[in-house]
């Protein structure tokens, strides 16, 4: 195996060699688990962890390796051990608000080509919690991919009437039915995998997310549940994230179910996602329109004569909302972190001088 066959490429060799750390060899992190990590090279694959000093040299958990990211890393213990030193610049990455009421980021994975988001047939087509997987797809430049799991419990004309009513809103995003059970069900998804190109599995917990990679990798690999009976959903399994290799080359991560996804900080996603509704607010009258209730807003005009539907309409306004809350609300907690610090530097300063 080569570098390459785990994604690494000339833009990566670019960053590295900024990094001018050449006593450091280059590796991947397949697997993070709280704070343990796994890494892989061409030859391996060991238990890794990170150096005190970029532990508590990090600002926020962004600053941490995560699973996809290129580390700079030393071996140690015959190479039993990998010890990291440097984190490689990201390409592309895919973070959320952390859950609860933590203003911060939380990664899930980083250098990922595509995001393939999971929805069940077995749940009510919800428009809305796709596209908030698409804001958060596009804005960490990562390209979307819409998977409906579980087609084969939906019938031919229900089936159709999703693909219908998802090409309306997202209609540049691709969509592509498929079921872990029937022959064939997974046919065009690995058509569509790429040698060397990084796939993520994103979605709420019982889409199905583990059981397609299972079958896409040929065998029960990783713990599935059944499915409960009252509502026909899987329960939740995965509880880390890890990058497989599967056997034609391409590469996918499997993650956690996700029960809350709070935006925070995507604009460009935004306005990548609700691409026409953008294109709109240019032709309002004010370049301070909020789009909520002033003369001349081209986008409640849209909405008044029927083109923006008005779900869509109030999803893009509820999530500039909530991104432009916890944006201003993680800009004020590093500001007064970075005023604490200054004090205590200072505390300390008029120490040593008595």
């Amino acid at each position: 195996m080569e570098l390459s066959d785990l994604g690494y490429g000339r833009w990566f060799q670019e960053k590295r060699e900024q990094l001018q750390r050449p006593d450091c060899s280059v590796a991947r992190i397949t697997r993070v688990d709280r704070e343990r990590y796994l890494v892989r090279n061409e030859l391996t694959e060991v238990q890794a962890e990170v150096t005190g000093r970029m532990l508590f040299g990090a600002a926020s958990s962004q600053d941490l390796p995560c699973v996809g990211d290129w580390v700079l890393v030393q071996y140690v213990n015959d190479g039993a051990l990998a010890v990291i030193h440097e984190l490689v610049p990201r390409r592309t990455f895919l973070r959320r608000k952390a859950a609860g009421k933590d203003i911060d980021f939380q990664m899930i994975a980083s250098n990922v080509d595509h995001g393939l988001i999971v929805h069940s047939c077995s749940d009510q087509l919800n428009l809305r919690s796709i596209e908030r997987y698409l804001v958060l797809a596009n804005e960490g430049g990562v390209e979307p991919i819409i998977l409906l799991s579980k087609s084969d419990i939906a019938r031919a004309e229900d089936l159709q009437k999703r693909l219908a009513e998802i090409g309306q809103v997202h209609g540049s995003a691709r969509v592509i039915p498929c079921s872990s059970v029937t022959p064939g069900g997974l046919a065009v998804l690995e058509e569509s995998l790429e040698k060397g190109k990084t796939y993520c599995l994103l979605g709420p917990s019982g889409a199905g997310k583990t059981t397609i990679l299972n079958r896409l990798l040929g065998g029960e690999v990783f713990e599935t549940n059944p499915v409960r009976e009252k509502d026909g959903r899987g329960r939740h399994t995965t509880a880390r994230r890890q990058l497989t290799v599967l056997e034609h080359g391409a590469l996918l991560i499997d993650t956690p179910g996700l029960r809350e996804l709070g935006m925070m900080a995507v604009d460009e996603g935004i306005e990548e996602s609700f691409s026409e509704i953008h294109r709109l607010a240019e032709s309002c009258r004010f370049n301070d329109c909020t789009h909520t209730a002033e003369d001349g807003c081209a986008i409640l005009l849209a909405v008044e004569n029927g083109e923006v539907s008005p779900q869509r309409y109030q999803s893009y306004i509820k999530l500039k909302k909530e991104s432009d809350f916890h944006q201003l609300s993680y800009v004020q907690r590093r500001r007064k972190d970075r005023q604490f610090g200054r004090m205590i530097k200072g505390v300390k300063k008029q120490m040593r001088k008595k």
